[in-house]
Parts: C-alpha cells; sequence; structure tokens
C-alpha cells in the first residue's frame, strides 16, 4: 500500500504547478542564429534531437519542441496548420511523412508535406519505422539482455515478413488514398499483419507460414469485395517502387505503431527470452554454488533492460537509404541558411572558423 501511496504522490506532483520552484533557462551559449524546431509530440523530441546534433555548426543553433503556444496543440495536423504562418529562417516544422511521401502529391496534404521549404518528413511513415530498423534490432536485445550470441537473423526475418505482407500494404496504401478507408481499414490492417503467433526456430519459418495464411485468406476476400480495384491496387506497386518501395523494405512505410507494438515488440520479446535464459543457463552450470550463485544470477537481473525502453532510446538506424534521404534534405536547408548568414554578416566569419562542433 505504501509503493501504490507513494506512486499516486509522484503522479499529484507532475500535475503541481509552482513558477517559484521552475529551473531558470540559462541564457545561450553563444550568439548563433536559433531556430525552433517544432516536433509533433514528445515522443518525437529525442529523434529529431538526434538527427539535429549532426548538424552543428558555427551559424545555428537548434531547438528542439513542440509547438510553444498556450493551449499546447501537438499533433501534425497542428504543424500542417502553420506552413505559411512562420518565419522561415527561424521555424522549422518535423514531421512523420505517413503516406504523404507515398502519394506524391496526389492529396492536398501530400502536395502540402511535399511542397513546403520549410517542413521536413521522414520518409518513412512515422520515426516508429526507423527504431525498428532490421539492422538495428540485434543491437537491441544486446542492449536488453547483455548477451551478444546470435541466434535469430532480424534482417533475413523482417525482409521474408515484408514479403508476406505486402499485398496487404499495397490494399492498405490505396484505400488510405481514397477519401475513406472503408476499403481495407488500419484495424483490419493491423488484425491481418500483427505477430500473434511467434516461434524463433528456425529464424521464424513456423510464423511466416502461419502468417501467409492470414494474409492470404485478407487478400482473396479483398479481391472478391472489390473485384473492380484489384487492378488499380496493384498497378500501386509500380508507381511505389519509384519512391524506393520495395516488397522486402515495405514495413519501414507501414503504420509505424502497428509495426512497433504488434511485429518488432512480440518479436524483441521471444528472442530476449531465449537470450536470458541462455545467460541464466551459463551462470547455473558453472561451479558456483550457494549464496555466490545466487548474487551472481541477481547480478545478472540487475543488469537487464526493458525491452521497449531500449528500442525506444535506439539510434542505430543511421545506415538506413531513407534516414540518409532526410539528412541530405536538411544538409541542402543549412547551406542556403549558411550562405545567406555569411552573406548578411561577413565579419563575423573569420571569427568563426575556429567553431569546433
Amino acid at each position: 500500500m505504501k509503493t501504490e501511496k507513494g506512486h499516486r504522490r509522484r503522479r499529484r506532483d507532475l500535475t503541481t504547478y509552482n513558477p517559484e520552484r521552475l529551473p531558470e533557462i540559462l541564457p545561450p551559449e553563444d550568439d548563433r542564429h536559433l531556430v525552433h524546431v517544432y516536433v509533433e509530440g514528445y515522443e518525437d523530441v529525442a529523434f529529431w534531437r538526434g538527427i539535429f546534433d549532426h548538424f552543428r555548426n558555427p551559424y545555428l543553433r537548434f531547438e528542439i519542441s513542440v509547438p510553444n503556444r498556450d493551449d499546447l496543440p501537438k499533433g501534425k495536423k497542428v504543424l500542417m496548420s502553420m506552413l505559411g504562418k512562420t518565419d522561415k529562417e527561424s521555424v522549422l516544422l518535423c514531421v512523420d511523412s505517413d503516406f504523404d511521401y507515398l502519394f506524391d502529391g496526389a492529396t492536398e496534404q501530400s502536395r502540402e508535406v511535399l511542397g513546403a521549404d520549410n517542413m521536413f518528413h521522414t520518409y518513412t511513415y512515422a520515426t516508429e519505422n526507423y527504431l525498428c530498423y532490421a539492422p538495428s534490432l540485434r543491437n537491441v536485445c544486446v542492449k536488453a539482455t547483455k548477451n551478444d550470441t546470435r541466434i535469430f537473423d532480424f534482417e533475413r526475418f523482417m525482409a521474408e515478413y515484408a514479403k508476406v505482407i505486402y499485398p496487404l500494404f499495397l490494399w492498405y496504401v490505396y484505400s488510405a488514398q481514397m477519401s475513406s478507408e472503408s476499403v481495407f481499414t488500419l484495424a483490419e490492417f493491423r488484425a491481418s499483419v500483427r505477430l500473434g503467433y511467434v516461434d524463433i526456430r528456425r529464424n521464424g519459418e513456423g510464423t511466416l507460414a502461419w502468417l501467409q495464411r492470414n494474409v492470404e485468406r485478407r487478400r482473396v476476400a479483398l479481391e472478391r469485395d472489390n473485384p473492380t480495384l484489384c487492378d488499380d491496387v496493384y498497378a500501386l506497386g509500380k508507381e511505389l517502387v519509384k519512391r524506393g518501395v520495395e516488397e522486402e523494405n515495405c514495413y519501414l512505410f507501414m503504420h509505424g505503431h502497428t509495426l512497433m507494438d504488434n511485429v518488432t515488440m512480440p518479436l524483441l520479446t521471444a528472442v530476449c527470452d531465449k537470450l536470458r535464459q541462455l545467460s541464466v543457463a551459463k551462470i547455473n552450470g558453472s561451479k558456483v554454488e550457494g549464496v555466490a550463485l545466487k548474487n551472481e544470477l541477481q547480478n545478472y537481473t540487475n543488469t537487464l533492460r526493458s525491452i521497449r525502453d531500449v528500442l525506444l532510446d535506439n539510434e542505430n538506424y543511421t545506415s538506413c537509404p531513407l534516414y540518409k534521404r532526410l539528412r541530405d534534405d536538411i544538409q541542402e536547408y543549412l547551406d542556403v541558411m549558411i550562405g545567406r548568414l555569411k552573406a548578411e554578416r561577413p565579419a563575423e566569419v573569420m571569427l568563426r572558423c575556429n567553431f569546433e562542433p
């Protein structure tokens, strides 16, 4: 009961507002031009901070936050409403692409996102897709379990997973591009592509076979119920190739929370459970006994981390081609802005040449 009361007390403290107890905000370290970078939500701050940290320079400094308004607005619609109403040299808007990149200007919002000169988008559906980038997942397991044994090939599994769900991915993208998602809703897509059964033996062969049966049933039903749309849906696949969507990487463009919560987390949990079992078995198989054995097991347990926390901290997606495109977009913006600042403040150029990022 004491613990529960303590938790309730801490939760109440979060809602307490006392201006006199708030920390003092430090003045800027230098006179670099401040650029406010607004993101969709609190969970996006770390992702975009990590990106802009790669672009430290002697002319601009970036401050990442949700929009600074009294009504505490959040979300993509809020950032979209700010287009054309902000100083392009002092405000950047960073959003999840959702399907706006794939729609390639076919909808009004897609045209606005792709045409804005002070808005950056992820190219992937959302930031979560980067966190779930297949080549990075083994490292997530190592950090969570402290066991570096290779027992599962995430890259091969995710490529096979993507190939299996690809037909339904096309149906969902097509449906989302319509005025309503009535043909194939997000809830239906999520139910059809989730990993409700995970067996990592033979690198998930059984799981993929189970998923294939579910996907095939849904695909047949969609084609039966919407015969006039089939040609358009599969023609969409040819258009998406032009934007980098292939069968084996379509998971990067699917709904981000579905990927994280219904695919990646169940998979990571299954693999991490086995890695922890391996570590415990190794300790139990040692010559240590009694209290020393218990202490060793406790020491190992104390090093374990939450899988979700490690995944949310994952930054090993920088080799993703889509991430490189995003960084190229930001670099292009910087080249223009810094060139303009140099022209406006030529006397400062030599003073700043010794700046060390």
